[in-house]
């Protein structure tokens, strides 16, 4: 086994196999003419590039966004994970209009060229739906808040950054560039969004045929996809990428703690009826349906949502209070897409629009969702914001 390095290239070879590993910055003009000059010059057996079918698919062909039913989207509570993919779009989107780069370039030119030269493609990352739905499945309450935090600062910062700061992002690829900072305090973000992909394209790369094998994925990939080669290579078997690609599903012990915050609530009014008096027992509850309701309705205030959406969220956020099957955020989005349906040009226009935060509330499509968001947000905050209140006054 040997291991060379030269600038964004390390080769490696594993027994009678070379691995030549190319490291790209995927908003970089500099990584998508290099990535054609190297696949030129080596002439490998085989290219692998870190995208997937669904991706590739996308990035050539123009996404027919009309076939998404927001209905549907939001009664199967598909909203945080569509609203996330959005936002994760609308980042990427923004520094590729920064630098006239689109992002994923280097990747197509990849396959241009291997095409060109005759020379077999495999598409080797993991499909970014699995990967979005393992990172918001394996993380809990507070992470999935610093999540959506970090997702949506990245639509509402109007920062640019400049083509040498860009050049920085070949030691990272885009996804470990938006959640660095919240990799620190949320290793499973960083588990899912990082690890577990280098892991998937090891394993891709390393099955894939052919003697002399280039794989290009962006640089924050590099260090582990080689880790992960050697590992195969010295145990002489292939990872077992199941796992990784299936959706964990929430334990007895996550669903009963669903219910938990409304026993809570339930059991202090009803205390305060029986044990404290009547008159504290509606006091108790008219301040759990202002805090709850009010904030719910704040939420779609701020979500700039239809005056009949607003005034339902009022009433809707304590009844999904109750049944956390529903979701406040259900019922608000909903009847949002029912009183403003998203007309053919948002769906035209969803690409474009989701580049500018005044796109996001102007799309009726995504202005659906953020409804959904804040309005969630705001009964979530109210419901917390109650409790102790709530607590206090059942002992007095």
């Amino acid at each position: 086994m040997s291991e060379i390095m030269s600038g964004n290239i390390t080769r490696l070879e594993l027994g009678d196999r070379e691995f030549i590993l190319l490291g790209t910055a995927h908003v970089s003009r500099g990584s998508v003419e290099e990535v054609g000059r190297i696949i030129t010059e080596e002439r490998p057996d085989r290219v692998c590039v870190e995208i997937d079918n669904s991706r590739y698919a996308s990035m050539t062909k123009k996404q027919d966004w009309s076939s998404l039913n927001i209905y549907q989207v939001i009664k199967q509570k598909k909203g945080f994970l569509l609203l996330g993919n959005l936002v994760l779009a609308s980042f990427q989107r923004r520094l590729g209009m920064d630098l006239g780069v689109k992002p994923g370039e280097e990747m197509l030119k990849a396959v241009e060229t291997s095409q060109a030269l005759d020379i077999p493609v495999s598409f080797s990352d993991r499909e970014i739906q699995i990967t979005l739905r393992r990172a918001w499945a394996k993380t809990g309450l507070w992470g999935k808040s610093k999540l959506l935090s970090a997702m949506l600062a990245s639509v509402f910062t109007r920062e640019k950054l400049s083509p040498e700061e860009i050049e920085e992002l070949k030691k990272k690829s885009e996804l470990e560039g938006m959640m660095d900072e919240l990799a620190g305090y949320l290793p499973s973000v960083k588990e899912v969004l990082i690890d577990e992909r280098d892991t998937f394209l090891a394993a891709n790369i390393f099955r894939s045929s052919g003697k002399r094998v280039l794989a290009v994925a962006g640089a924050g990939h590099i260090p582990g996809i080689i880790r992960r080669l050697t590992e195969m290579h010295e145990s002489g078997r292939l990872i077992d990428t199941a796992e990784i690609q299936t959706v964990p599903r929430g334990g007895f012990l996550a669903k009963a703690l669903g219910w938990l915050v409304p026993a809570a609530i339930a059991a202090l009014i009803i205390w305060g009826f029986f044990s404290v008096g009547k008159g504290r027992g509606i006091e108790m509850l008219w301040i759990w349906l202002a805090a709850n309701g009010g904030l719910a309705a704040l939420g779609s205030l701020l979500a700039l949502a239809h005056p009949l959406t607003i005034l339902a969220s009022v009433v809707a956020a304590p009844i999904a209070t109750l049944n956390p099957a529903i979701g406040v955020g259900m019922l608000t989005g909903l009847l949002e897409a029912y009183l403003r349906k998203p007309r053919v040009e948002d769906f035209e226009n969803l690409h474009t629009d989701i580049a500018s935060i005044k796109g996001f509330f102007r799309n009726r499509f995504t202005h659906v969702l953020l409804v959904f968001l804040f309005s969630s947000l705001g009964g979530m905050a109210g419901n917390f914001i109650a409790l102790p209140y709530l607590t206090v006054m059942a002992g007095k």
